[in-house]
């Protein structure tokens, strides 16, 4: 017996998918653009254990995280989801905009740690506050 539609499948016109897991797709687009798993949960505005547990196919990101994970990533959605289409590439070295991107990474870090410092300035003076209240 068969259904109305049953053999008409479209094939999708992919070529070869990536065999690795949505995990190892995530790690190799990380590590391809030469960024730490802190600096990535950074860009994403998420715990490094959320970004940390997607790498090791614990969890899974959700549409929304899914979608801006690409994006940071330089990735499409669907080869993160299935390895469909074409993995990102890092930044080449004879590429003249090399110098200005690695640029652009020490200034995201020092961003990052900047942050961290006005965050334990302001709990140090929270702290001073509160003693001389007490």
């Amino acid at each position: 017996m068969t259904f109305p539609g049953e053999n008409n499948t479209i094939p999708f016109p992919s070529g070869r998918a990536d065999g690795d897991t949505l995990g190892g797709r995530i790690w190799r687009a990380r590590d391809a653009l030469g960024l730490s798993l802190a600096d990535l949960a950074s860009r994403l505005g998420l715990p490094e254990e959320t970004v940390s547990g997607w790498e090791r196919d614990h969890a899974e990101p959700d549409s929304k995280a899914l979608f801006m994970l690409a994006g940071v990533l330089s990735a499409s959605p669907s080869w993160l989801i299935a390895g469909i289409g074409e993995a990102p590439a890092g930044p080449v070295g004879d590429d003249p905009l090399h110098p200005l991107l690695r640029q652009l990474r020490e200034i995201h870090q020092l961003h990052d740690q900047t942050g961290k410092a006005i965050a334990a300035l302001e709990a140090e003076i929270a702290k001073l506050i509160k003693s001389d209240q007490g």
